[in-house]
């Protein structure tokens, strides 16, 4: 089956009961049994649900792989996968990630002697200048969140594969859709389902794909032992959303299109980050490991702090929100939301300045969309 098909009709065969053709919600705790040991393949949801692995299954799909495993959040997705290393490991990461990603690493992995080392860029030479004898995963954002770098999964697979290491990789900004890591060589995949996948905005998600059987099974294991599992009604609102993750995906990519080239244009505009303009440094790396260039575009603002607060204020369609990847356009303040948890120091360093506004573009009309940011832009002369 084509990713459109799969995304409508892997792992959700009519109901055999009733013939329904959408999963039923199954809203039950527990599962009568016939005798000690004989069940019908579910013992208590919170080891397994079959609403979830109707997502479970859908999800691994859609990113090529043998085993998925939902959550109840992305972090507790990434939690999860952080389940397979020890005291003493270490973790070389891209040094663009989310703030959620580096807050755990630095505020709770830490604690449990489980170092990190933050790499620039995406050459791979750089990274294997990070590797430790102790390093046990390569952690990947790609693109990145927010300023939509990219890094060669293939070439750091290989170099991590030539050393023993897991190679993790963030999927949330490109979606199976647009990008799939596991094809090129990435351990394990994992999502913040709350994003694209679902891309309603209305539901709290994550989750994990990978072909690495012994990391599966380890990782169900915390799954079930720590019990950040979704409920049914979440796995079904986004099993619901994933059926038009294709056609959404699209309208998205050609609505962000449109803001890079309106932005790279704009006098008020210091620089763009979006992949999908040949002016960006990752271009032809994204042509060669990216089937688009996805629905996020980040800008440096020419003016003040104080300017971005009066700017934001006069958005109409876009909201000032965090979160990304829904139908709806929403602008965000990284330095203050998203990313805030990181010190001003480091994020400063990094290019997430006071005046970076990052857009998740939406699948509104593009002329009510590209308006809204040319009224917002003209505050000085309001």
């Amino acid at each position: 089956m084509k990713f459109s098909t799969k995304a409508i009709h892997a792992g959700q065969e009519p109901d055999p009961t009733t013939g329904a053709v959408m999963t039923p919600i199954y809203q039950t705790s527990t599962y009568a049994q016939a005798g000690l040991g004989e069940h019908k393949g579910f013992e208590y949801s919170r080891t397994g649900n079959p609403t979830r692995t109707a997502l479970e299954t859908c999800i691994a799909a859609l990113e090529e792989g043998s085993y998925g495993l939902a959550f109840a959040s992305g972090m507790a997705a990434e939690t999860a996968i952080l389940s397979l290393l020890n005291a003493g490991d270490h973790i070389v990461s891209c040094d663009d990630t989310y703030g959620g990603t580096y807050r755990i690493f630095e505020r709770i992995m830490r604690r449990y002697n489980v170092e990190t080392s933050y790499v620039a860029g995406g050459n791979a030479a750089d990274y294997e200048k990070a590797i430790r004898p102790n390093t046990k995963i390569i952690w990947l954002e790609t693109p990145t969140n927010p300023l939509l770098n990219l890094v060669d999964i293939q070439a750091i697979a290989v170099l991590a594969h030539s050393r023993n290491l897991l190679v993790v990789v963030d999927n949330t900004f490109a979606s199976p859709y647009f990008q799939q890591p596991l094809k090129l060589g990435a351990d394990i995949v994992v999502h913040s389902t709350t994003k694209y996948i679902n891309g309603h905005s209305d539901v709290i998600g994550g989750a994990l794909v990978t072909n690495n059987e012994e990391a599966y099974q380890s990782i169900k294991f915390y799954q079930n032992a720590a019990g950040g599992v979704p409920a049914p009604f979440d796995a079904w609102l986004t099993l619901r959303g994933l059926k038009t993750l294709a056609v959404r995906m699209r309208q998205h990519e050609a609505n962000a299109l449109a803001v890079a080239h309106f932005l790279h244009e704009h006098p008020l505009v210091e620089k763009i980050y979006y992949p999908g303009l040949p002016s960006h440094p990752d271009y032809e790396l994204a042509k060669r490991q990216m089937s688009g260039f996805g629905g996020m575009v980040s800008f440096q603002f020419k003016g003040s702090y104080q300017d971005v607060t009066q700017m934001v204020r006069r958005f109409r369609v876009f909201a000032l929100a965090e979160s990304l990847g829904g139908v709806e356009s929403l602008v965000c303040h990284p330095a203050s939301m998203t990313h805030g948890s990181i010190p001003r120091d480091i994020r400063e360093a990094r290019g997430l300045t006071d005046t970076l506004l990052r857009l998740s573009v939406g699948i509104e009309d593009i002329e009510d969309i590209i308006g809204d940011l040319e009224y917002a832009l003209a505050f000085k002369r309001a």
